[in-house]
């Protein structure tokens, strides 16, 4: 043991985390465009992850920065590793693709055709579309090699990204005559200033007469492009990429040039743009200005297709200053999250997973008030499962109920027409005291945040942009009525965000209750991040940075102690991320003292399990399924009296050390049963779950030969569906009479 780390690699857990993401798009047994919804997520996680988690790496090794990480890497370790595991991927994520998903659309209908491939109808239809709907927006920008690109070491990795400001390679718009502005005594902006995430094609032109220097152009498409052009065709659905078409007509923007290349290239924008907040007299402009330069980051990965000519990809790197290493040559299309789009398309419903509608709580009627119901009893929802709409509505009735007088709410990711955000507004429009904690962190919701912000202030919502040094990621919403028995508060509690169109497809849980205790803590709560007053004691809540910690680290020595008492002991957590080392290490003591740990996270695990004289106890398990496991739960049998928590904080150090986060009790006995249910179904997962290996290899849990198979997301949807229909049948036999009007028994 003592020759192994005792925590395995941050980023390389993340990238096997969306390599089990990947065994999902590569499974026969799932629905074809469920496979290809898988595939797009795969590249829609590898793009955060490179924004993120790469581009904070090359920074710390540009500022030489060598200290290991706790599975003892060094920043140069860690890249060398996380380069070579995403040329790896790259190549399964498109053998995927091409020789399998693609193959098998073509079949049942559905083809993407290249341009040699259109028949007369569809060339027609293409140029249509090109002449009227792409030709008048696309604008092609020429731009100069950087003369001392041949000086430049390709291989080096170990130094700074050179800034904009001392490349300047100078870029001009191309006219349609193909001759352009000479632009030597004007600031033009730099090439890489010019392109963002979306995809981009790089064009070579034939040297002019008598020099034998390349010349380049570059067509930026833009975010908001079709990605896929729908073609006319008997039958199915044919569709050919945007690229593609553009590539058919290339040459009308550069009318009497000699084009000799053409290559779709993508590049990747480090995203990890520190927001000095202590210096920060208008955090909202601030942010904004975050927002900004994070579209003018240094290139951290540069895709490209395959078929690039050495010179065409010299130049990219060149002007970029991109090293081999993040250079990904890709033999299919670029930007696979585009295929999210794709997988939507209607009229294949058979290559869809079976429709599972959001079932309504037993728990609450929808011709009663939703006070009513938490005035009856504490109420546990479970997403997606159960719908999100009982949340909706409690934010909704009070904002029109004359009876509430004050509405406070965290917001942390909002959809895009939420009509949450709409509810405060009116709200407050009606002369209640709303008060909106508007986190403008959010990482990628920052500008969504900010233009909500500047909505809600002009509605007379009282704005709080969190709390200074900490992102307040916490999902507490309190409303103040008044009652005949005086003033009561409700509350609700979640592992979600107030967004519902993510908790459709999110497993979330959610509290709604009036108990005093968590109505008093909730009050302190918003008076300690919205003012300037220190946390107060809570009587049931715990708040990282301020107790969280100390509670989780105190329940489980609980454990500890039991079991050497000779007492039964157990922990369940379930979580998003198992990353903070103290945490871990509280976890090992607890298996080493004989408590037995089932872990069950989704994505990033650093501890290392089933390690003989370390952690033998724990058993780490994780669940990729049609919906994203996002809830967190944890269980402490403590002797007995079970204890069972809610949280909306990982086990990270950002969300336990550097982020306002809530730990909820669950104190109703029913609601505490229900969420053990929970625990024990994802566990008992032996169809989509993967077990952890102490190598750091994921394997299938697979059922004994007398085990039936268990798929935990489909039970607890089943589960779902019978409560309600019990609920129906329940009301049916219940008889209630019309009694006429004014009379009373």
């Amino acid at each position: 043991m003592s020759a192994e780390p005792r925590f395995f690699n941050r980023e390389l857990s993340w990238l096997e985390f969306n390599q089990r993401v990947l065994d999902e798009a590569s499974d026969k047994s799932i629905p074809l465009l469920e496979r290809l919804k898988f595939l797009a997520i795969t590249a829609s996680n590898l793009d955060e992850f490179s924004m993120v988690r790469l581009g904070s790496l090359r920074m710390l090794e540009a500022e030489g920065d060598m200290r290991p990480d706790p599975a003892g890497m060094t920043t140069s370790q860690q890249l060398k590793a996380v380069g070579e595991r995403m040329q790896t991927f790259l190549t399964d994520q498109y053998r995927c693709l091409l020789t399998d998903i693609e193959p098998a659309l073509e079949q049942a209908g559905m083809r993407r055709l290249k341009p040699s491939e259109l028949n007369d109808r569809q060339a027609s239809h293409v140029q249509r579309i090109f002449d009227q709907e792409i030709f008048p927006i696309l604008t092609p920008m020429a731009v100069a090699p950087l003369p001392t690109a041949a000086d430049d070491d390709a291989e080096a990795t170990t130094r700074k990204p050179k800034s904009t400001k001392k490349k300047q390679s100078r870029s001009k718009a191309a006219d349609t005559s193909g001759q352009a502005e000479e632009a030597a005594d004007q600031e033009l902006p730099t090439f890489p200033s010019l392109i963002n995430q979306s995809m981009s094609l790089c064009v070579r032109l034939a040297p002019e007469a008598d020099s034998t220097v390349p010349r380049f152009a570059v067509l930026p498409f833009g975010r908001n492009r079709q990605r896929f052009v729908t073609l006319p065709a008997d039958g199915g659905f044919s569709y050919i990429l945007f690229e593609d078409l553009v590539g058919m007509f290339l040459g009308k923007f550069f009318p009497g040039e000699t084009i000799q290349e053409m290559v779709p290239f993508r590049i990747t924008r480090n995203a990890d743009v520190e927001l000095q907040e202590d210096q920060a007299s208008d955090l909202l402009s601030e942010m904004q200005k975050v927002v900004n330069a994070r579209r003018q980051g240094d290139c951290v990965r540069l895709e490209l297709a395959d078929h690039a000519s050495p010179i065409v990809r010299q130049f990219l790197q060149s002007v970029l200053d991109v090293p081999d290493r993040w250079v990904f040559a890709a033999p299919g299309p670029l930007d696979l999250a585009a295929f999210f789009r794709l997988s939507d398309s209607q009229g294949f419903d058979e290559l869809r997973y079976e429709a599972w509608p959001p079932k309504p709580s037993p728990s609450v009627s929808p011709t009663e008030s939703l006070f009513e119901a938490i005035a009856r009893r504490d109420v546990m929802l479970f997403h997606p499962y159960e719908g999100f709409d009982p949340v909706v509505r409690f934010i909704d009735e009070a904002a029109d109920d004359p009876d509430v007088l004050a509405i406070k709410q965290t917001l942390y990711r909002t959809s895009a027409k939420s009509p949450i955000v709409a509810a405060l507004k009116r709200a407050a429009q009606k002369g209640k005291y709303v008060t909106a904690v508007v986190e403008l962190k959010a990482r990628f919701d920052e500008q969504r945040n900010i233009e909500w912000a500047r909505d809600l202030e002009r509605a007379d919502v009282q704005v709080v942009y969190g709390v200074k040094g900490l992102k307040t990621h916490a999902k507490i919403c309190l409303i103040v009525r008044r009652e005949p028995q005086g003033i009561q508060r409700y509350v609700h509690f979640g592992t979600g965000n107030y967004n519902e169109i993510t908790s459709r497809i999110y497993g979330d849980v959610s509290l709604m209750t009036c108990s005093e205790d968590f109505g008093a803590d909730a009050t302190s709560f918003f008076n300690a991040i919205t003012g300037y007053s220190q946390p107060q004691r809570f009587r049931q809540l715990e708040m990282a940075p301020i107790g969280l910690r100390e509670k989780l680290l105190e329940m489980i020595e609980a454990e500890i102690d039991h079991k050497r008492h000779k007492q039964k002991a157990q922990i369940i957590i379930k979580l998003n991320a198992l990353v903070d080392e103290k945490m871990i290490e509280a976890l090992y003591a607890a298996s080493q003292a004989g408590v037995k740990i089932r872990v069950n996270v989704r994505g990033v695990c650093c501890l290392r399990p089933g390690v003989p004289g370390l952690s033998e106890n724990i058993t780490v398990t994780g669940v990729i399924d049609r919906y994203l496991e996002h809830a967190r739960i944890l269980y402490f049998y403590h002797g007995g009296d079970e204890r069972v928590f809610i949280s909306s904080a990982d086990w990270m150090p950002r969300n336990l050390d550097r982020r306002v986060e809530l730990l909820v009790p669950v104190e109703d006995k029913s609601c505490r049963r229900e969420i053990i249910a929970l625990l024990k179904t994802s566990l008992s997962d032996n169809v989509k779950a993967r077990r952890l290996l102490p190598d750091g290899r994921y394997e299938p849990v697979r059922a004994g030969s007398s085990g039936d198979p268990i798929r935990s997301q489909e039970a607890l949807y089943r589960r779902a569906s019978e409560m309600t229909e019990d609920a129906s049948r329940a009301a049916l036999a219940t008889f209630e009479p019309h009694r006429a009007a004014g009379r009373e028994e």
